[in-house]
């Protein structure tokens, strides 16, 4: 039991008030002054902010960006006392590098799993029945929306049907049968890998009739991939949260789909890479947050990496920014000299296509590329010269070039959807040839 003390209990009942009061509105400045001045004094007793002098606003404003090829450079620099009064240690996945050493105390646990619930609290149902398809070992994600279930007393259950001898196809189905769950939590590649399936063994219909949310994670989802798994399971689908390890949530969703920035739990900043901006001053940049509620980690204007626009205008009530994410522009590939990212191919191939899955093969001059895209199981072939067409006139318009070819295919190698934990774009969609 993560809450064994009164100092725990107090923590919890703290998150609940700032939740409650400051959740969707807009954030004073007094607020961030108080609050920053909190976490530089946290992140003092650190080794690698140990040089800082007493806090101000001007001082921080002056403190050049925390790098993250440094933390994972020099983890335990920015961990105080070696991590020793943590509750729980976990590690980055590593698809961008070295994994990083991430211990967590129940003060970090209990306010991000506040903050969540309350920004879940119009998604969720106290009747629901949730099913946690991501990875509960090393990484954070499962142990989260456990702990937001158990938060809000939701009955859950974490079934990952990648856990080797204890969890895997066949138990998750028989389990279901039982369970019919409501809510799925998943990386948005597993919701198409679980649907083929269930397709395949004829019991797709039964299940999904069940299934009123799909709550995707762990990987970037587009409007137009979660428009076709929302027409396919005859379910909501939403894009539930942003963040990293490192840091806990830095965005969640709401009932109109859109990631509003947790603007109560962080003060955020845009850099263009050379200067760093507040939040309000701007619309689009490198996100570079200050996370308020690091206990075991504290850090002070990190440089997420990651490019991304801001929006004023949802219409949900919620008053703090939601974002596009588009993540990092190390993650792109350039073909004719034209830049993709995951989210510009995926809003083109879901947009056009009823596709479950695509490959994308490149030469090695970077100048010619085909798309190889994976048809739904038992599906009608009369239309495919029509989405072909369409996706290249999308292609053409969005992406800067056509494709060299554009075929369907039966299927395509798992790796193509097993995510969340096992996936990273660059080594599972593309892939480079000699020639093409």
């Amino acid at each position: 039991m993560l809450i064994s003390n009164i100092d725990l209990l107090n923590t919890l009942s703290s998150a609940e008030i700032s939740a409650n009061a400051n959740h969707g509105r807009e954030i004073p400045r007094t607020f961030y002054d108080r609050r920053l001045g909190e976490v530089w004094s946290r992140a003092r007793a650190s080794k690698a902010y140990a040089h800082l002098s007493d806090y101000s606003f001007d001082s921080f404003q002056l403190l050049p960006t925390t790098d993250k090829d440094e933390i994972k450079k020099n983890p335990w620099d920015f961990i105080i006392d070696d991590g020793s009064g943590a509750v729980k240690y976990y590690e980055t996945t590593g698809t961008s590098g070295l994994v990083t050493p991430t211990p967590r105390t129940a003060d970090d646990i209990i306010w991000n799993t506040v903050s969540v619930a309350r920004a879940w609290l119009d998604l969720l149902r106290d009747d629901d029945r949730v099913a946690v398809l991501l990875p509960s070992d090393i990484v954070p994600v499962a142990d989260l929306i456990a702990g937001v279930c158990e938060y809000r007393r939701i009955t859950h259950t974490r079934n990952y049907p990648f856990t080797t001898g204890v969890s895997d196809w066949d138990r998750l189905i028989r389990l279901w049968e039982v369970y019919r769950p409501t809510v799925l939590f998943g990386a948005p590649g597993l919701a198409l890998q679980l649907m083929r399936l269930l397709q395949h063994r004829g019991i797709f219909t039964d299940v999904a009739a069940h299934i009123r949310a799909i709550m995707l994670l762990g990987e970037v989802s587009t409007p137009a991939l979660r428009d076709r798994l929302g027409s396919w399971w005859g379910a909501e689908v939403f894009d539930a949260s942003y963040g990293s390890t490192e840091t806990g949530t830095l965005a969640a969703a709401c009932d109109h789909d859109r990631q509003h920035l947790m603007t109560a739990t962080n003060y955020f900043e845009l850099s263009d890479g050379n200067q760093v901006s507040p939040l309000e001053s701007t619309d689009s940049g490198i996100l570079v947050t200050t996370p308020l509620n690091l206990f075991a980690r504290p850090l002070l204007r990190l440089d997420t990496g990651d490019e991304v626009t801001v929006h004023r205008d949802c219409s949900c009530g919620n008053l703090a920014p939601s974002i596009t994410v588009h993540g990092r522009s190390s993650d792109a590939v350039t073909i004719a000299g034209n830049p993709l990212t995951i989210r510009s191919v995926e809003d083109v191939v879901y947009g056009a296509t009823a596709a479950t899955g695509y490959l994308i093969e490149i030469d090695s001059e970077g100048q010619r590329a085909r798309i190889l895209l994976e048809r739904g199981y038992n599906t009608n072939r009369l239309n495919e010269d029509e989405q072909i067409a369409d996706l290249q006139n999308r292609s053409e318009f969005a992406l800067g070039f056509r494709w060299h070819q554009s075929i369907f295919v039966n299927s395509l190698p798992v790796i193509t959807k097993s995510g969340g934990s096992q996936k990273s774009w660059k080594r599972s969609n593309i892939r480079v040839l000699e020639a093409l």
